[in-house]
């Protein structure tokens, strides 16, 4: 059931290196206020959009405060009203590796002039609707940690040998599709509608998570060189620091070659 794509441990790793601290919190907030809009209702127990974004602004530490602001200006009014649009671009960056991004602006001029220019930037190209999405499939994310702080729990620590087959097993009676090994964390993967199901299935049984937002999983990687990857990474850095860009997906094979050129360049 588990795979070793080593897509999500770079994944995560990229993300904790993502823009100023200030600028994640102003992401994860607008996408709090979007669901909690698109919803239609404030309480996350109702709004499985909501409680999926608010797990998300957690995982990063976004303050309880912040996160109530967001929820309530979705239902302000006048300069407290929150009027974001949500869509999405696709093309393909260096080397063919197909690109994927969701947005949340006020603004979609400004959106389309800045993703044109960093695709422009990287000689890569921005397509139409729908020409790179289907090498993609959504699915719902859950980041549990290997290092367990209660004897109680299922899954042994890693310094006493992870017992890859008891989390098996665990993940199974969640409900869950399937998980990988992302060295100090397991991902767990669930079918998107399910996303919250299990995270609270996988939290009975005594494991604790870190995390459960909604991913796009690459169907079919694009294998490039080290050089051609540390060009691809540029274009992603460059997407994600920018303010109206909520989550960049890209196909480009994760090997370990490419990972260790990578990490050449942090």
């Amino acid at each position: 059931m588990s795979g070793h794509s080593k897509w999500a441990t770079t994944k995560h790793r990229k993300a904790a290196q993502d823009a100023k601290r200030s600028a994640l919190f102003s992401k994860l907030s607008r996408n709090i206020t979007v669901a909690a809009k698109t919803g239609g209702d404030p309480n996350p127990e109702n709004n499985a959009s909501l409680a999926a974004a608010i797990e998300k602004a957690k995982a990063s530490s976004l303050p309880k405060d912040k996160i109530k602001t967001a929820i309530d200006k979705a239902f302000g009014s006048g300069k407290d009203s929150a009027n974001y649009e949500s869509f999405t671009y696709e093309g393909y960056g260096p080397a063919g590796v197909a690109v994927y991004m969701e947005c949340l602006t006020d603004n979609r001029n400004r959106t389309a002039a800045d993703v044109r220019s960093a695709f422009s930037h990287a000689n890569g190209s921005l397509g139409t609707t729908g020409s790179v999405a289907f090498q993609f499939e959504r699915k719902g994310q859950i980041v549990v940690e290997k290092v367990i702080k209660s004897e109680e729990k299922k899954v042994a620590d890693k310094e006493n040998a992870v017992d890859e087959e008891a989390f098996e097993m665990a993940v199974i009676e969640a409900g869950a599709d399937d998980f990988e090994d992302a060295d100090e964390e397991w991902i767990v993967y669930t079918d998107p509608s399910d996303l919250m199901a299990v995270k609270a299935a996988l939290e009975e049984q005594g494991i604790e998570t870190k995390g459960a937002e909604m991913t796009m999983i690459p169907t079919t990687p694009t294998a490039v060189d080290p050089a051609d990857a540390k060009k691809v990474m540029r274009l992603i850095d460059r997407l994600e620091e920018l303010e109206d860009i909520q989550n960049v997906y890209h196909t480009m094979d994760m090997t370990d070659e490419v990972i260790a050129a990578l990490e050449e360049e942090d």
